[in-house]
């Protein structure tokens, strides 16, 4: 049985884009901004190189039947938003990668805005500098549990006819992993594990759809996007707060 709210879950991001214009805030929304900005540039610019001739190489596969070649226009929208959903967490995934210490001490300094307690007692620009492994190494465990579930619906999404679900299943994947990304933040800062944040996020799976689905939804957006990763994990440590633990209550 589902557990948890969606139309809650869908305030979240809201909520953060909110909290990223507090004073307090800004400073660590500012400087992975910066960086993002100019890798947005290069990524668009690469992707809109390889599209063309990604198309070109699938479309040359397919049988010369009359009624497949008439839904040729099909096939290049369905392509277009598995592209665009690929550019979409590629681009997330590389964002967090270059700002993920950041990401994590602007997850902490909102918990402490919204609980008025301390996440820890270290904090500053050397505990930023002091988190960069642990916060790649964590990257890295969500990379690892991306890729060969991207695979298989890339995999899907080659092979006529089927891959008219492809663009459904990319989408669903996506918004589950916007979710997974950013609740990583303030899980990470509590020291749980990443395995068991994918049981708790399980356990209110409405909850974290409903905040995955927007973030999803404006990370295709050129331009929102940039803003989009800061306020997702503001929203992403509310959601942290106010979205009841199930695991913790089945272990007592």
């Amino acid at each position: 049985m589902l557990q948890g709210n969606f139309f809650q879950g869908l305030g979240y991001l809201g909520e953060g884009f909110g909290l990223i214009r507090q004073p307090g805030l800004r400073l660590f929304v500012i400087i992975p901004l910066i960086l993002n900005l100019l890798l947005f540039v290069v990524l668009f610019w690469a992707m809109a190189e390889g599209f063309a001739m990604l198309i070109g190489i699938v479309m040359g596969w397919l049988p010369d039947w009359q009624w497949l070649q008439a839904l040729d226009w099909l096939f290049w929208l369905l392509y277009a938003v598995v592209i665009l959903l690929v550019f979409a967490y590629g681009f997330v995934i590389l964002a967090n990668l270059i700002g993920s210490p950041f990401y994590g001490f602007l997850s902490e300094q909102t918990e402490k805005y919204l609980t008025g307690q301390e996440v820890s007692d270290e904090g500053g620009w050397m505990q930023i500098l002091k988190d960069i492994p642990r916060a790649l190494g964590r990257e890295v465990q969500k990379i690892l549990y991306y890729l060969p579930r991207a695979l298989l619906l890339f995999i899907i999404g080659l092979i006529p006819v089927v891959n008219l679900v492809a663009a459904v299943l990319w989408f669903a994947f996506n918004s589950w992993m916007m979710s997974l990304q950013y609740v990583d933040y303030p899980a990470d800062n509590h020291r749980v594990s990443f395995g068991a944040l994918r049981r708790r996020l399980a356990a209110r799976r409405l909850s974290a759809m409903g905040f995955g689905i927007p973030v999803a939804l404006l990370a295709m957006v050129p331009v929102v996007n940039l803003f989009v990763v800061p306020a997702a994990v503001c929203g992403a440590t509310a959601f942290w707060i106010r979205e009841p633990d199930p695991t913790a209550i089945a272990r007592r």
